[in-house]
């Protein structure tokens, strides 16, 4: 079993909330408006994404590395009458994502403590977007709550997807402030580094 196998299926293992079940807010903010179609979420974790996608109209297709996680998403899809529209599939995605071109390919919170190819993952969510799509990278940046160094900038994000030139076109690469809390939490203050692509078709 590999490391980020094993830390990830450890701790989903309860099969408890582990999120707070909502979308995360700078994705939405970038979809919201967007006509739904297919979509990709890679990294899935418990299904928050995947599931307020599925409920406004998308056809979604869910990936992570935890046989806990994806188990406990389809479980909170079902409770809201939206299993038909999401398809779980278990993927280490330092190796492998789901096949096929989406119309949207979203990204969140790519942060481990272990070992992890986001460079990789990235462009291979870039090469998952069809043309026409849409490719969205959302991270925790550098703040009180996440005080880590190694925190990529939405720059950073850009240059490391080294994508063609001519045939994306940039419309977000920003830092995004709100306030945020778990149920039961004082809110506190978040910032995440947010970039929104669109492939040429």
């Amino acid at each position: 079993m590999s490391t980020s196998k094993h830390f990830w299926e450890s701790f989903y293992s309860s099969g408890e909330s582990r999120w707070s079940g909502k979308p995360n807010p700078s994705l939405v903010a970038e979809v919201a408006d967007l006509a739904p179609g297919s979509a990709l979420d890679l990294g899935c974790g418990q299904g928050g994404d995947a599931i307020w996608l599925a409920s406004r109209g998308w056809s979604v297709t869910a990936a992570d590395i935890s046989t806990a996680a994806l188990s406990t998403a389809a479980r909170n899809a079902a409770a809201a009458g939206l299993a038909d529209a999401i398809a779980w599939e278990r993927h280490d995605l330092a190796v492998s994502v789901p096949g096929g071109a989406f119309d949207l390919v979203a990204v969140a919170y790519l942060h481990s403590p272990v070992e992890l190819d986001r460079t990789r993952i990235l462009r291979a969510a870039a090469e998952a977007v069809a043309p026409g799509g849409t490719l969205v990278v959302v991270g925790h940046a550098p703040s009180p709550s996440h005080p880590q160094a190694d925190l990529p900038s939405p720059q950073q994000v850009v240059e490391d997807l080294a994508l063609p030139p001519g045939q994306w076109r940039l419309r977000t690469s920003e830092l995004s402030v709100f306030e945020h809390a778990f149920a039961g939490e004082t809110p506190t203050e978040r910032t995440d580094s947010v970039v929104r692509l669109q492939r040429a078709r």
